[in-house]
């Protein structure tokens, strides 16, 4: 019986509740279209690719119960198992029957009806040398002659069976005893034992060559004795290494080798801390973040930051944002990342603006939209506070860079190790965390200039309020959990509803306790210069802040009525003062277009300017004793004159004043799939009679699939009269030759209800990539859909889509 029908007879035996179990390990295999039989499960649960998503999500132990059970060669018993990891009595074989149980439920590893272990054919691939051994003997010898095999025997003095296959086995039942191997390298010479156990001991990787070309003067001292007795192996034609069976290997190893199994988690030490100290850290921490994050998008809005030719925001631009903000780059960073991600910011050209959606975003209250930014940061696969590589050079944000699925491995394995302290304890050290997420999440991504493991990542934790006091925080129990309506309620609970007044003193500031609103916030920056913004948020009123208010088309009574309704108390003197004494002079000197006019009401005011030195460059003229002209263009005539400390106005085609609000500036978000709906529709109307699986809930399914047939047949309306389920499945398969039925229909599903999907495409080139697609439209033979690797619409030919996967 092949693997494959292994795992579904083994799929087929379980109950509901454990069937369901698998379903929700690997939601990929249980995504829409729901696969119809076990055996259609079977099929999904041993894609590569699905194996692939599920190993950076193992814990340590489950890493290394896989790959003992692929060098043990193929199916294995669970004492063989445990004989190899050391695991064969006490606390230790009950945490390998828990590891075995976790691989279980990932459909990695299972047992059949005689309780021998399989395990999916691609984890098997996952490592070259598992363990640093090699293939088993049998397979070794499987181009070896009878005659070669009949001299290995009889050098080892067993008389030889007739036929190769008896003879073969013979070989590999004495090999596969160790004392027989021990016994027999006791004999051996001192310079071939040296070498073999030198041999048993490397990895595939470390093993040199002692056999290139023609055999014989390419041969390592001691080499022959140990080929002689199939000790090694060596290749056919005399390419390549010897090569010494995993047999041999072990039995070299000696008794006491075992491989490496560490069950238990590393102990961090943790310190009681109390469930209120946890939230008043994490809402101060959260309440800091939300306000510098409404501080650095607005920047991003005001003017927006370009990118690099390169790609991505650099270093200059992401200081000017800080600066315009009051948040550090790391904030920025954040903030950047995960705004962009939830679909916020978005490419415009060479400059990266925010989006219609951030409009929304605006108006919405702290928690609101906390809650948005940090289901983003859950889900990003990349750590944006790493602001330098390996090799120590500075990283733009926002660059575009391939998905790191070791990054959010990593962020999940932080929450999990967290939530998995004592209750009531956190780490005395927040970054003792490390070690356990190692443990966690072997194959997640730390840093390269972390000292300490996934320190960048926790420090990012703290910031976001996720973790507090060296231990999980409700906002991170709410992600750990993927539960956005609870983490929505918590954010509602630690943090305040936006502030809508600031206390106005007499030293010309503006202080904002708490988050501002939205409108306050436009206010103040309209008006005032931001200096720091987090838990409090001051800005400070200047004579250039003010006229700037008034450039963009503010009166003095609409600032001073404005100002009143959000003061906490009555507007100070100074700042009615500063307030009259800039409009008092704004607008005084007003200029015309024609490249351009200077005029006004004062003749010693334009004899002043007309006189000024550093104004000659501007080429100003006197026409009358209240009209000059310029030789320059009038933003460039009205910028020198605010330079040298004037207040003159612009004036539009009409002759009224010209108001200098710009339009903030918006970028179009990524395209998003259709809804989700009328595949269903479709498939129900085409087929009225077809049960159609009851959702995508495991428990639902699950009962679903142990009442359907095991298997069912591929359509074939010309030949078994089998119909498809839907027009588009049949347009599909008709083209799309290299795929399966079970791909065809989920990209089928994914045409009609505007789905993304993943592909695996090869071009005409021969490149094979991955691609995530989403907006198919079909135009047989070809699709067309949104490329998110390409940024941009491409077509595709369906004959060269090889395999699919759920995104």
């Amino acid at each position: 019986m092949t693997s494959r029908s292994t795992l579904a007879s083994w799929l087929g035996s379980l109950d509901a509740p454990r069937l369901a179990r698998v379903l929700a390990a690997r939601k990929d295999a249980a995504a829409s279209p729901e696969p119809r039989t076990v055996g259609e499960l079977a099929d999904r649960l041993q894609r590569p690719a699905s194996v692939a998503l599920t190993l950076p999500q193992l814990p340590l132990p489950c890493l290394q119960g896989a790959e003992a059970l692929a060098a043990l060669g193929g199916p294995a018993s669970r004492d063989a198992l445990a004989e190899l990891l050391g695991a064969t009595g006490g606390e230790a074989a009950r945490r390998l029957d828990s590891t075995l149980e976790v691989l279980a439920d990932h459909a990695l590893v299972w047992p059949d009806g005689t309780g021998t272990l399989h395990m999916a054919a691609p984890l098997r691939q996952a490592w070259d040398a598992p363990l640093g051994l090699d293939t088993p003997l049998e397979k070794l010898l499987a181009s070896v002659t009878s005659d070669e095999l009949r001299t290995m025997l009889v050098t080892l003095g067993i008389k030889p069976p007739g036929t190769k296959q008896q003879r073969l086995a013979a070989l590999v039942d004495h090999h596969s005893d160790p004392q027989a191997i021990a016994t027999l390298v006791a004999r051996a010479p001192e310079i071939t034992q040296k070498l073999l156990a030198r041999r048993a001991e490397s990895t595939a990787e470390q093993q040199q060559f002692i056999m290139f070309g023609s055999p014989g003067p390419g041969l390592e001292p001691g080499a022959r004795w140990a080929l002689d007795r199939g000790l090694l192996v060596a290749d056919r034609h005399r390419y390549g290494p010897a090569r010494m069976p995993v047999e041999v290997a072990l039995a070299l190893r000696g008794p006491d080798w075992h491989a490496p199994f560490a069950p238990l988690p590393p102990s961090a030490q943790v310190g009681p801390v109390g469930a209120a100290d946890v939230e008043r850290e994490a809402a101060a921490a959260s309440t800091a973040l939300a306000a510098q994050a409404s501080s650095v998008l607005s920047a991003c809005s005001a003017s927006p930051p370009a990118r690099l030719k390169s790609g991505g925001i650099g270093a200059r631009e992401l200081a000017r944002i800080g600066k315009a903000s009051q948040a550090d780059d790391t904030v920025v960073r954040i903030v950047l990342e995960t705004a962009y991600a939830a679909g916020l910011l978005g490419r415009d050209g060479d400059r990266v603006a925010p989006t219609g959606a951030y409009d929304d975003w605006a108006e919405q209250e702290p928690a609101e939209r906390l809650a948005v930014l940090l289901q983003a940061w859950h889900k990003l696969a990349l750590t944006p506070t790493q602001a330098r590589d390996e090799d120590n050079k500075a990283l733009p944000a926002l660059a575009g860079a391939p998905p790191c699925s070791g990054c959010l491995q990593a962020r999940h394995g932080l929450l999990h190790a967290a939530s998995q302290l004592p209750a009531g304890h956190g780490a005395t050290m927040a970054a003792d965390l490390g070690p356990l997420v190692a443990w966690h999440r072997p194959l997640a991504h730390a840093s390269p200039l972390d000292g300490t493991p996934f320190v960048t990542l926790i420090r990012e934790a703290e910031l976001v309020g996720v973790l507090a006091r060296g231990t999980l925080s409700p906002l991170g129990h709410a992600l750990l959990e993927d539960d956005p309506s609870g983490l929505a309620a918590v954010c509602r609970r630690l943090l305040p509803t936006a502030t809508r007044t600031a206390r106005i003193g007499a030293d010309l500031t503006a202080v904002v306790t708490g988050t501002p609103s939205a409108p306050l916030a436009a206010l103040l920056d309209s008006v005032a210069d931001r200096e720091t913004s987090g838990t409090a948020s001051v800005w400070r009123f200047t004579t250039g802040s003010v006229r700037r208010a008034l450039d963009a088309g503010h009166t003095t009574d609409d600032l001073t009525a404005d100002l009143a309704a959000v003061a906490a108390g009555p507007l100070p003197q100074p700042l009615s003062y500063l307030i009259a004494d800039t409009a008092r002079s704004h607008g005084r000197v007003r200029i015309a277009p024609a490249a351009c006019v200077i005029h006004g009401e004062e003749p010693a005011l334009l004899a002043e300017l007309a006189a000024h030195r550093k104004l000659a460059t501007l080429g100003l003229r006197r026409l009358a004793p209240t009209v000059l002209v310029s030789r320059s263009p009038l933003d460039a005539t009205l910028d020198a004159l605010r330079a040298e400390g004037y207040a003159p106005v612009a004036e539009a085609a009409d002759g009224t004043v010209r108001m200098e609000k710009t339009r903030p500036r918006r970028a179009a978000a990524v395209p998003t799939p259709r809804k989700a709906g009328t595949g269903a529709e479709r498939h129900n109307a085409v087929n009225p009679t077809v049960r159609t699986p009851a959702g995508t809930d495991p428990n639902a399914l699950a009962a679903f699939l142990l009442t359907a047939p095991p298997a069912a047949p591929d359509p074939d309306p010309f030949g078994s009269g089998v119909p498809f389920g839907t027009d588009t499945e049949e347009i599909v398969a008709g083209y799309a030759k290299r795929l399966s039925y079970t791909d065809v229909r989920q990209l089928a599903h994914a045409i009609d209800t505007g789905t993304p999907l993943t592909v695996e495409y090869v071009a005409t080139s021969g490149n094979r990539t991955v691609r995530t697609l989403s907006r198919l439209e079909l135009d047989p033979p070809y699709i067309e859909a949104w490329c998110h690797l390409r940024e941009d619409e491409r077509v595709f030919t369906l004959s060269r889509i090889h395999s699919v996967m759920p995104t």
